[in-house]
């Protein structure tokens, strides 16, 4: 039964009440709309299914419109959410803070200073639009659960992770070079849209970002940019990557050496058995602090399954963080997991495959909306997170 908006409840009301001075009033009802119709359709989450949710006599291409060519910034939309959070949680992080401080034993010198760690999560997902002909942005993309290249839209994806809370950022729609010539936009590649999250990005005050991102990510810029902004960082690694080896029959006493050669010769003593932080698996590490080529000097990561498993299942992971124990060095590979996760909830929470290909609307405008959705609180979150199946991952 289609419901007014009149007879939203408190909660909502005051969730969308913060982004009301950013619309004007007909872009408010329709922004209003989209997240009741999220939050109560059933079906397919095609602009049609989501008006069918809301008695209000409004059009279909009125809200096409609002979410196409409506002079509203999702972006803005996104920095009042992110706003939002950080003050919700600045007296959360400063009673952590006062908590370490209370469990620091007494000794003398200066007492350390209490460390309160955020993950900026990054990666990237690709919607699949079979039929999708009249959509901004579509192109061909490589589909990592296909296997294959596949049409649709590929968008760069943000997740702010702080003492268990999470706040999704604004999704960044990519466009392949010959899309950006066709539409008339300036080409930006995965790395430049990721490089201006990481750079525009503002943490919590008062605590340590730690950026985490896959071995598609491992790229210098990135690397300098988290540097620079005073974060710490780690990243999924390709085998063919190269280290420098310490070798005394070498003139200069070291040489460059191919990850993949350098995990064949390592000895299973070589190797310290841990527990995968999530799940509890047992999984074999070696950790070596060097310099990789084209990056700088880090702790690198080897993960493997069993000490007999095949070379071609070792993971590799470069960390900037040099005090790290194992132990931290897999916390913070096991965190990059919940970006997947939040993909797979926001993907089925604001049905962005759903989308018929007749309904000619900005996707980064409608999953906007969407991402303001899932950062309601309480049941309002869980609705639209159990609309998506959560993937699952061993490590």
């Amino acid at each position: 039964m289609p419901v007014p908006i009149i007879c939203l409840d408190d909660e909502l009301c005051h969730f969308v009440e913060r982004y009301r001075p950013l619309l004007s009033k007909p872009q408010y009802q329709y922004f209003v709309i989209v997240l009741l119709g999220l939050m109560l359709c059933e079906g397919r989450r095609t602009l049609v299914g989501l008006l069918e949710q809301v008695a209000e006599s409004t059009s279909l291409s009125g809200l096409s419109r609002f979410l196409a060519e409506a002079p509203w910034d999702p972006q803005a939309v996104g920095q009042q959410w992110l706003s939002d959070f950080r003050a919700k949680m600045q007296p959360v992080v400063e009673a952590e803070q006062e908590r370490q401080r209370r469990m620091q034993p007494k000794r003398r010198g200066r007492p350390k200073h209490p460390l309160v760690t955020g993950y900026l999560i990054g990666d990237d997902s690709t919607m699949h639009k079979p039929k999708g002909k009249k959509m901004e942005g579509l192109g061909q993309h490589h589909s990592t659960s296909a296997e294959r290249r596949l049409p649709g839209h590929s968008m760069v994806e943000g997740l702010y992770v702080l003492l268990g809370q999470r706040c999704p950022l604004v999704p960044q729609l990519y466009r392949q070079q010959a899309v950006c010539e066709q539409e008339g936009v300036p080409f930006q590649s995965k790395i430049e849209l990721m490089e201006a999250i990481i750079r525009c990005f503002e943490p919590v005050a008062g605590t340590r970002t730690h950026v985490l991102l896959d071995s598609w990510y491992c790229a210098k810029c990135l690397w300098r940019a988290a540097r620079e902004r005073g974060f710490a960082i780690t990243t999924g690694m390709k085998s063919n990557r190269w280290l420098r080896i310490e070798d005394a029959s070498e003139p200069c006493g070291w040489r460059w050496q191919r990850l993949s050669d350098y995990a064949a010769a390592l000895d299973k003593s070589a190797f310290v058995e841990c527990k995968w932080p999530r799940g509890g698996k047992t999984v074999y590490v070696h950790v070596v602090t060097t310099q990789v080529r084209t990056l700088y000097r880090c702790q690198v990561v080897i993960v493997r399954q069993a000490l007999d498993a095949p070379l071609a299942q070792t993971r590799y992971f470069a960390s900037s963080d040099l005090e790290a124990d194992v132990e931290t060095l897999l916390g913070h590979i096991a965190a990059r997991w919940d970006i997947e996760v939040q993909i797979a909830r926001w993907q089925g929470g604001t049905g962005v495959g759903s989308l018929s290909s007749h309904e000619r609307v900005g996707p980064a405008a409608f999953l906007g909306a969407g991402h303001a959705g899932l950062c309601l609180p309480g049941r309002r979150t869980a609705a639209l997170a159990n609309a998506g199946a959560a993937p699952r991952h061993d490590w």
